[in-house]
Parts: C-alpha cells; structure tokens; sequence
C-alpha cells in the first residue's frame, strides 16, 4: 500500500506545474564543534566480567545526539572512578570541558551505580546520580545516566531510554518474511513483536509507549491494526475498500488518522478509537497521504501533490483550507515535526536533482538543512527530544537504518538484523 502511494506521488512528480519560492538557504552539514567530554570507564568491584560497558554506551549516547564528542580512551591519561581521584590537568590538557565518573558495585544480586559530572574549567561537581537494576539491566543504566547528564549539561531532557521500532523484510526460499521488531534507540536489544509471511509496512506508537498502530497484508489487503505492546493482543481498526494505510496517534491518543481510498482517492481521515466514529480531513481530487499530528490534536500535516508535486501541508480538524508549508525543492514529503515544532523533518529532493535526502526546514526562519548524505532516502523519524533522527535508506545493496543528528554533525548506520531494514518509528518517553 505504501509504495503504491509512493509510486503515485513520484510519478505524480512528472506533472507541469510548481510554486515558485525566493532562493532558499540550503546548510548541507553543521558548522560549529561538539563540546568535549570524557566517559572515563566505570570502575567494578565484583570479580567477573560486565556483560556491558556502561561508559561506553553513555559515551555513545552523548556522541549521538551530536552535542558532544567523547575524548578516546586510549588518549586518556587517568582513569579516575570517583570525584576524589579526578586530577582536572589531564582533562585540561586533553581539551576536555567536562567529565563522567562511575563506580559499580554489587549488591546482593544487583548492581548498585554511582556516577557524577565535573566541570573541568571550574573544577567542580556539576552533578551526581546513582541508579540500580540487575545485571541485564546495565544498558538500560547507561541509557539513564546519559539521560540525566544530557539534560544537566544542555537543558534538554534526554532521549536515550527510549526505543525504536522498524520492520525487516527477509528472503526465505521463494518468499519473504516480515517481522515487526522493537529494540533500543540505537539498535541494540531487538525483540520480535510481529512475523508474518505478508507485508507489514508503517509501524507507529502511542503517545504513552503501549499500544502500535500498523498496516498488515495478512488478509492479502492492506488492512489497519493497534497492537498492545505487553500482551501481544491486537484489533483490526480499518477494513475498507481500497488503501488503507498511515497510521498516526493523535497526541492524546484517543485518535487515530490514516489515509483511504474508500471514496475513489486517496484521502486523510481521522477516527475515535473509542466510538470508531470516521471524520474525512480531506476532500480534494490529488492524493493525499502521511498523515502527522500537530501538538494541539487538531492539527495535522500531510503530503499531497495539489500543486502538480508532493509538498507538504497542514490543516486543522475544524474545516477550513489546507495551507502550503514547503516550498524549497520539488519533492516534500513524509512530514515528522520536532516536539518543540520549530523543525520539520522530510524526505526532500532539491530542484535539478534525482537523490532524495533528509532535510529539516527551520519554521521559524525558513532555512533548510540537508542531513543526509545517502540518496533513496526515506521514512524519517525523530526522537522526542528533536536533537536526533532515524531514517531508512540503502547503503551496499541492502535497507539500512541511519542515525543523524538534527545539527548534521553524526551520521552512522545501525546495527540491525539480517535482511532488508525499513519503516523506523521513534518511541515517545517511556518514564
């Protein structure tokens, strides 16, 4: 279902017909440099060996969100595991502005951590934590502790604990193997949530974390489902005539909007969850598709080629025309919106170009941001906390996912399962 919209908006694009916009301001990379800072290895003192690096992980952490850049350890000249043992000129003369120290000690079957933050100009401690959990749990530890040092250090509350769902598409003899998986942020962890020898294609959650919404083929149609996420039990929300496909909570989570073709074209609906009552958002002869809330629930984005190209509008639920929001390049679509909503996150072709990337367009002042430097790019998700985003694209023959940062200094490709990896979903907080 999904791809056939998507071969209609391309093909679509062939169409005459485009609104002209003043010159646009295009960053193809960020400019400035990420704040230095030392993960320095946890000290342990239990006998065996970690099952996980936990500075690791927090370094990584820090790293992804591209406001930081970890010091390499092997350039580390101590290695301090508490505040007592920092000496701040090796951290001077390494260009660090900033160090985390942790401690790792057993407790009667737990795992007891404590950690702290210091300011190497000034020379004092800008925070301290400890958390706890089994060993199993260490990565869900690191995630924390680079949580709470984030938000310390810029304000910002961190996005490290969440999770991340994608589906892959695997070749098993003469057929293929969906499997709707969730893991880590970064990849780690996955579990299988969903197998089916059908497509499975638009994975969404809740705005609590519990429940998903996706499109299946199971019934050899594309049909909606919300699945809960603890206890597997799932209903089929949709079983219309035609597409029915994107499926987007509403931010109370009381809603659903997704897109059918019930009436002859593809069109934006909303329903109530509770009542199944259906609103049609839309009525207009182009296509019209990824539908994306606005924080007000009675907003909403979607992509539509009314001008002759797909580009990106918003309308409210209230009635009333659809206003053009994207203007720069002659492809804009699958519309994501940081949670401050002064970036919007797209799949974006320049004007003279075939490649399509990621672009983030600043609201507030117009100027566009390419973030990706891979081509055939799609399906952005961002992070709740706007700094960073997972894309799907193809890197060596094969679906990968990439994380970039939203200030264009990260880029890496995910660690994943075998086969082809697509349709990421960013979770909200999940505490």
């Amino acid at each position: 279902m999904k791809t056939l919209i998507r071969l209609a908006l391309v093909g679509l694009t062939l169409l005459v017909g485009t609104v002209q916009a003043a010159d646009p301001l295009v960053v193809t990379s960020g400019t400035d440099r990420a704040t230095p800072i030392a993960v320095v290895p946890f000290g342990w003192q239990g006998g065996t060996v970690l099952p996980e690096d936990m500075a690791d992980i927090v370094g990584n952490d820090l790293r992804n969100s591209g406001t930081f850049q970890p010091i390499p350890r092997q350039n580390m000249i101590s290695l301090p595991t508490r505040a007592s043992e920092i000496i701040y000129r090796d951290w001077k003369a390494l260009g660090a502005q900033y160090v985390i120290v942790g401690n790792i000690q057993p407790a009667g079957g737990r795992l007891q951590v404590q950690f702290g933050v210091f300011n190497v100009t000034t020379e004092q401690q800008v925070m301290s934590g400890s958390v706890g959990g089994t060993p199993d749990q260490l990565r869900d530890m690191a995630h924390y502790v680079a949580d709470q040092a984030f938000e310390k250090l810029t304000g910002i509350r961190g996005a490290f604990s969440t999770r991340l769902l994608y589906v892959t598409a695997e070749r098993l003899g003469a057929g293929t193997r969906y499997t709707l998986q969730r893991s880590d942020y970064d990849g780690a962890r996955a579990v299988t949530l969903l197998q089916s020898r059908e497509p499975i294609l638009s994975p969404r959650y809740s705005p609590d974390g519990r429940r998903i919404a996706y499109v299946s083929f199971e019934q050899k149609r594309p049909r909606i489902f919300v699945q809960h996420i603890d206890t597997g039990r799932r209903e089929q929300i949709t079983n219309f005539e035609g597409l029915n496909g994107a499926p987007a909570f509403s931010p109370d989570g009381n809603r659903l909007a997704f897109v059918l073709s019930k009436d002859g074209n593809p069109e934006i609906y909303v329903m109530s969850l509770g009542t199944r009552q259906l609103q049609r958002l839309t009525n207009h002869y182009a296509i019209d598709t990824e539908p994306f809330w606005g924080a007000d629930g009675q907003t909403l984005y979607f992509t539509s080629d009314r001008a002759g190209k797909p580009q990106i509008y918003k309308q409210r639920l209230g009635g009333g025309a659809a206003e053009r929001v994207t203007f720069v390049g002659n492809y804009n679509a699958n519309p994501k919106l940081s949670a401050d909503e002064k970036t919007l996150v797209m799949i974006h072709r320049q004007d003279g170009y075939t490649n399509f990337k990621v672009a983030a367009q600043d609201l507030q002042r117009g100027n566009l941001r390419i973030l990706s430097d891979t081509s055939l790019d799609e399906s952005p998700t961002v992070a709740p906390n706007g700094t960073m985003l997972i894309y799907a694209t193809r890197q060596q023959g094969r679906g990968v996912l990439m994380l970039v940062s939203i200030n264009g200094r990260v880029r890496l490709p995910l660690p994943t399962a075998q086969g082809e990896v697509r349709e990421p979903s960013w979770s909200p907080y999940l505490n």
